[in-house]
């Protein structure tokens, strides 16, 4: 079985994949699209920046809204 070595990217999407699912946990959502703060929380905000980076390894790209 080979075994995968995350970069640092990917280590810092996981932690802020486990603090979203938490957020959500907490507030018994089963997504994000629910919660009254979706256009406005920093949990997720996170996230998706962390997503990006992990995709571009922060070098940053084509992913502005």
């Amino acid at each position: 079985m080979s075994e995968q070595v995350l970069d640092e990217w990917q280590l810092l999407l996981a932690d802020k994949k486990l603090e979203l699912e938490e957020c959500q946990k907490q507030k018994h959502l089963s997504s994000c699209m629910s919660c009254e703060k979706l256009l406005d929380c920093e949990v997720r905000d996170a996230y998706i920046k962390a997503v990006y980076d992990s995709m571009s390894k922060g070098k940053g790209g084509g992913f502005e809204f």
